[in-house]
């Protein structure tokens, strides 16, 4: 059975904080701000698939509000969802990702991301689809500020 999810999340850059994606640190001045270390590719990834098992989104299992997750490293979240998906009896057959930033240029760390992912979800990497997009200087993405990631998840029973 066939199942598929789709997860967004959006963080603002902040000075102080490494800007982390997709469990990679990306070498730029800013970092992503949130709970978290802010990795929005790894938070929209999640939301994905729990919303394709009909789970509550990564917020019901990692509250901002618990002082134990504060600047938890993304990759235990996924790890998480990744069990969950396990223990449900599904496998990933294939992810979309499209993620927002004006700035730093993401062309150049695709692949790297991509491995990164795969080794995460213990998945082949030609099952990773991965796009970076801009604002053309629109909005909060656009003027640098923001970066976003959209995650469409297509998931089948083992």
């Amino acid at each position: 059975m066939m199942r598929t999810g789709l997860g967004f999340d959006i963080h603002r850059f902040v000075e102080g904080r490494r800007f982390i994606l997709g469990g990679l640190h990306i070498p730029f001045e800013k970092g992503l701000s949130g709970h978290s270390d802010g990795d929005v590719l790894l938070h929209a990834l999640s939301d994905s698939i729990l919303g394709a098992l009909g789970k509550p989104d990564i917020g019901y299992f990692f509250p901002d509000t618990d002082e134990k997750t504060e600047g938890i490293d993304s990759r235990n979240i996924v790890e998480k969802v990744n069990g969950i998906l396990k223990e449900e009896g599904y496998h990933i057959e294939n992810l979309d990702i499209v993620v927002i930033c004006e700035t730093p240029k993401l062309l150049p760390f695709a692949e790297s991301i991509k491995k990164a992912l795969s080794e995460i979800l213990n998945i082949d990497i030609e099952r990773i689809g991965f796009k970076a997009k801009r604002c053309e200087g629109m909005g909060d993405i656009g003027r640098g500020d923001a970066c976003a990631c959209f995650v469409s998840v297509l998931i089948d029973k083992v």
